[in-house]
């Protein structure tokens, strides 16, 4: 826990909730132990998403295809979802999940590793949601970036690692220490970068939001 646990409860209390649709997804996810995005993430896609009115959207890592849900239902505008999941268990379980949610039109999902998924895109993205494997963030960040398009918004989650991220890595475990180091990778990558305006965030499990600079042609 990154901020007072308290507070996050009191926060999470003036939440009004989702559709109905998500909200059962969402506990199945839960009973399940699969990982959504937090309650607190929740909200601020929802804001994000009224500011931005993404009409194309890419999210790397679907898991069972609640996040890519969310967007399409609060994105004030129709848009465009790509999403990209490798773990074959969850692939069929979003794919049920959008039809339940009558979003299959809308949402695409491509199976496979993200790295070489990635590489067959070629439209740029207004937004792009990256939520897949933390070690890897660092190797899909040179294509993502290819692929958002100018004034785009990229945004990453669970970028703190509850808190481990401002430890030294001899203080995180062992089989921790790969993910921590590559994370504060990222993290230093986004925020030096002369490509983006990035702001780390403890939102959740920490998210950072970088824009790409520019103007869209």
């Amino acid at each position: 826990m990154i901020v007072d646990e308290r507070l996050v409860t009191y926060i999470n209390s003036l939440d009004t909730g989702n559709t109905p649709i998500l909200d059962e997804i969402e506990r199945e996810a839960l009973a399940s132990f699969v990982p959504i995005i937090r309650k607190e993430m929740q909200s601020f896609l929802k804001v994000l998403l009224s500011i931005k009115c993404p009409k194309r959207i890419l999210e790397v890592g679907t898991a069972v295809g609640f996040s890519a849900i969310l967007m399409a239902e609060y994105d004030p505008v129709e848009c465009e979802i790509i999403t990209i999941e490798n773990y074959e268990k969850r692939i069929p379980i979003a794919r049920e999940n959008f039809i339940r949610a009558e979003k299959e039109e809308q949402i695409t999902l491509l199976e496979g590793d993200a790295k070489d998924v990635l590489e067959t895109l070629t439209e740029p993205f207004d937004l792009i949601f990256m939520d897949a494997a933390k070690g890897q963030y660092l190797n899909f960040l040179p294509r993502v970036l290819e692929l958002l398009q100018p004034e785009g918004i990229l945004i990453s989650d669970n970028v703190l690692q509850d808190g481990d991220i401002i430890e030294s890595r001899f203080a995180v475990t062992r089989r921790n220490r790969t993910i921590h180091k590559r994370m504060r990778e990222y993290l230093y990558t986004l925020t030096h970068s002369e490509e983006l305006t990035t702001a780390v965030l403890p939102v959740g499990d920490g998210i950072t939001i970088s824009t790409k600079k520019g103007r869209k042609a």
